[in-house]
């Protein structure tokens, strides 16, 4: 009888961590990149993502990693864009174009220290702009530091997307 109190004991405070992904932080470089495209107005329409309303990211068998508040992955991308364009002064919610997009996938492997993420823009003038990124960080053996360290890295991870789809060649055409 002890010992099967001190089994369900262990197993009560062992539990399983959750993993708090850094709040969006724009990237110098998108918003250097958004306002070469001169003197336009974008709005951000709904992000969507193939696997719908996916909220957590599960990290070996130590715990899910999640956004901020809990979010979707696809609407911590959105506002992650809201960001970057009302800092380059292109956000605006009266905008003659909205963009929207969709989380085509969102992969981690905290083994080998690495998050994919491909997503596709979409333009109310019918076009559209998709990009992939395979984000390297510093892994760990350890699950618990590995599972911390992967969730620092999503945001730099989302930056480098969003790099890749407005540096696009087609994404001026996609907000014209």
């Amino acid at each position: 009888m002890k010992k099967l109190i001190l089994l369900m004991s262990m197993a009560m405070l062992a539990g399983c961590s959750t993993y708090a992904v850094d709040r969006y932080s724009i990237s110098a470089d998108n918003v250097t990149a958004l306002r070469a495209l001169g003197d336009i107005k974008i709005n951000v329409g709904e992000f969507t993502s193939t696997k719908p309303n996916l909220r957590e990211v599960n990290c070996r068998a130590v715990g899910p990693i999640k956004t901020p508040d809990g979010d979707s992955f696809a609407h911590f991308i959105q506002e992650a864009f809201i960001d970057e364009l009302q800092i380059a002064e292109l956000y605006s919610t009266t905008a003659p174009v909205t963009i929207t997009g969709n989380l085509d996938h969102i992969g981690l492997s905290s083994m080998s220290g690495r998050w994919d993420l491909t997503l596709t823009v979409n333009s109310t003038n019918g076009q559209s702009v998709s990009a992939s990124d395979s984000y390297s960080y510093t892994t760990s053996f350890f699950g618990e530091t590995a599972c911390n360290q992967a969730a620092q890295s999503l945001m730099p991870a989302v930056q480098n997307v969003i790099s890749k789809v407005i540096t696009n060649p087609d994404f001026a055409g996609l907000v014209k």
